[in-house]
């Protein structure tokens, strides 16, 4: 057997196995991510809208012949409502339902003055205001 002397071919590398393509997979994820929290989102709003709660109105104070104003939103609508000529304590209790609820309470002293308080408690949240003098006008909101 005789051996050639000389050069010979360099030996190939062995071929480098394909890289998988990360970038796919980190797409799918933030897709799957986004769509799961756009479901809890609208699965939240649902079940908030739907939920009912309890509005209560309370006017005191020593005032006579206080105009109320009332404000309440409910399923999307807003009600207005007014009663004059009261004379403290007066109270109203509202059930109201959807995603915007709350409204407000205004409270105007008579031409005799004297002092009113106004308070809401809605969804645990309770507001209250006072005012005092002629016409002077008691606010309860942002409940």
């Amino acid at each position: 057997m005789t051996q050639q002397q000389g050069w010979s071919a360099p030996v190939p590398p062995p071929p480098q196995p394909k890289k998988r393509r990360k970038w796919p997979w980190v797409l799918l994820g933030v897709i799957l991510l986004l769509t799961g929290g756009c479901v809890a989102l609208v699965v939240g709003i649902s079940e908030e809208s739907g939920r009912e709660i309890t509005v209560r109105y309370e006017v005191t104070g020593n005032a006579k012949d206080v105009a109320i104003t009332y404000a309440t939103y409910s399923d999307g609508n807003m009600s207005l409502n007014q009663v004059t000529d009261i004379d403290p304590p007066w109270r109203k209790e509202l059930k109201t339902k959807g995603f915007v609820k709350g409204g407000r309470l205004a409270v105007t002293t008579g031409a005799a003055g004297g002092t009113v308080h106004c308070r809401v408690t809605a969804d645990g949240t309770t507001r209250t205001a006072t005012a005092s003098g002629v016409l002077a006008t008691a606010v309860c909101d942002g409940f």
